[in-house]
């Protein structure tokens, strides 16, 4: 009887572990994102916070750049324009899911794709919204799906 109590509160115990582990997503961290993780907040004026972009950071606003990542919608649909790409999936996202807030870049592209939870790669002029305003921070413009 109390072999069997044993075997019944393990096999409880390893039934949790595997239903409580979280879906591994395929890691998206390139050059290109490490550089764009390197933005922080700084008080830049007493009383006054704002964002810091690292000069190796600076050197890619305007340039054409590849990212891989994840879509995350911004506005209900099938097909988008517009919406945030992500190094993890929303699943991963604070605000739709679990973890810590990721780096994203507002997309705008030049013809809508449709959804998808796997991760795809965009080729876009990359730009740095450095004005302190409440728009994204990051912008890939004009991008294609490659």
């Amino acid at each position: 009887m109390m072999k069997t109590l044993i075997f019944l509160v393990f096999l409880c115990l390893g039934y949790q572990k595997l239903a409580a582990q979280v879906k591994v997503h395929t890691d998206m961290r390139t050059p290109t994102w490490n550089l764009i993780g390197l933005r922080y907040d700084a008080e830049i004026a007493p009383r006054k916070w704002g964002s810091v972009f690292p000069p190796a950071l600076k050197a890619l606003n305007n340039k054409i750049i590849e990212l891989p990542g994840y879509i995350i919608p911004t506005k209900v649909g099938s097909k988008f324009s517009e919406f945030m790409l992500s190094i993890v999936p929303i699943a991963s996202c604070p605000y739709c899911g679990s973890g810590d807030i990721p780096s994203m870049v507002q997309v705008k592209m030049l013809n809508a794709i449709p959804i998808t939870e796997k991760p795809i790669k965009l080729r876009g002029i990359f730009v740095i919204n450095d004005s302190g305003d409440d728009r994204s921070e990051f912008f890939l413009l004009n991008a294609k799906q490659l």
